[in-house]
């Protein structure tokens, strides 16, 4: 069956962009060239759009067709402006809370990860433009249609998100285990912004030192690691069990 998410073709997605059509990522053919190859690369020029150079192999994978090189794929939700998405909820919420999600790249804990934030009352969860799972069919299944009830933003950079939050009076707490500090110390009443990290490494340590708080869930098991869309919840609900009070 053909996936209504995916375009393909240099004026088809040139045409896309030109459109203002929400494009999650944009896939070129290494070493392509060309004045449409060019055109597509002035229209990129701005850094606004996720994109990187693969082998052709992996585009014959993605469609069937003559791709021309390029292979783009479009999200099924807009994402929001993030400073007016902040002064928005600010205005409306005397405790707010964020969720910034430091390259995540699985679609499936993107979309888990969504579901748990809407039950949790999360006002907006923001993205970096670059290194973030994209949003597929399988993400907006798994998140059970939560995906459209909660604002999600795109910034060029997480580290640009988080000074522009603590700037707003918010403090923000990194999921970490470096740390001795439970999140069940913390308090979690107060306007927050909190940070989850990729599921192989972790919150990157330009982010990471630039959180207000680190905490972390208790561990007795031999593995010490949580699937990040189950430490996400964990510490999600956390906050909704002390905002009960």
């Amino acid at each position: 069956m053909k996936d209504s998410s995916i375009i393909f073709g240099l004026r088809a997605v040139m045409e896309a962009i030109k459109s203002g059509k929400t494009i999650d990522k944009i896939f070129i053919q290494k070493g392509i060239g060309g004045s449409l190859y060019q055109e597509l690369q002035q229209q990129l020029g701005d850094g606004s759009y996720n994109f990187s150079f693969v082998p052709i192999e992996k585009l014959n994978k993605m469609v069937k067709g003559n791709h021309q090189g390029v292979v783009a794929k479009i999200s099924p939700v807009a994402f929001r402006d993030f400073e007016e998405t902040v002064a928005s909820v600010l205005e409306n919420q005397a405790a707010p809370l964020f969720l910034l999600l430091d390259e995540i790249d699985d679609v499936r804990n993107f979309g888990a990860i969504i579901r748990t934030a809407e039950c949790c009352g999360v006002d907006a969860i923001i993205v970096p433009q670059k290194g973030s799972a994209p949003i597929t069919a399988d993400t907006v299944k798994t998140s059970a249609g939560a995906i459209f009830n909660v604002p999600i933003c795109k910034v060029n950079h997480i580290k640009d998100a988080i000074y522009y939050l603590q700037s707003s009076g918010i403090k923000v707490i990194a999921a970490s285990e470096k740390t001795e500090d439970l999140l069940y110390d913390k308090d979690f009443t107060q306007p927050i912004g909190l940070i989850m990290g990729n599921e192989g490494k972790g919150i990157s340590h330009s982010v990471l030192k630039l959180a207000d708080e680190r905490a972390k869930l208790p561990m007795k098991g031999a593995i010490g690691s949580l699937n990040v869309s189950v430490a996400c919840g964990a510490f999600l609900y956390e906050v909704l069990r002390q905002r009960q009070h």
